[in-house]
């Protein structure tokens, strides 16, 4: 509230929800998208959903109807919990890390591609059949890349410096 000269307690930005999605090729084998749903379902620490392409499109051998992928939606203190778990554990254990890029998507949302799944600790390399990268979205109340900016970084976030 200081940094910003916010009057009002209900105007500090926070972090709405953070989205977990890996999308898939829907023609991967029979086994592949339930093993990629039990690995996120062990990372978020609850059950993920598969979505499912809402139009057919010939190019892509794609169905309409068919899974294409896993996404999960964390809210609360599930939130928070992976948040911590990211931040501390598995992003510094990322070899050869300097941080995160700083650049957000223009209404203070930041969206984080991570190409391996096993840098969490949650996850038995042994016991994965495939690797897979996932996408991770946390939305915000700001208004600004600034504001999401701070917020981010106030609350952890280990970005690159310039």
């Amino acid at each position: 509230m200081k940094s910003r000269a916010y009057k009002n307690r209900h105007q500090v930005p926070v972090i709405e929800k953070i989205v977990i999605n890996s999308g898939l090729s829907s023609q991967l084998e029979k086994g592949v998208l339930e093993d990629t749903a039990r690995q996120i379902g062990l990372i978020a620490g609850q059950k993920p959903i598969i979505t499912k392409a809402r139009t057919s499109v010939s190019n892509f051998k794609l169905r309409e109807g068919s899974p294409i992928g896993v996404k999960v939606t964390l809210r609360g203190n599930a939130m928070y919990e992976f948040m911590y778990r990211l931040t501390s554990v598995a992003l510094p254990g990322i070899r050869d890390f300097r941080g995160i890029s700083t650049r957000l998507d223009g209404n203070g949302n930041y969206t984080l591609g991570i190409t391996d799944h096993t840098i969490f600790p949650e996850v038995n390399i042994d016991g994965s059949r495939h690797t897979f990268g996932m996408d991770i979205t946390f939305a915000t109340t700001t208004r600004s890349d600034d504001e999401g900016l701070e917020l981010l970084k106030l609350m952890g976030m280990p970005f690159r410096r310039n």
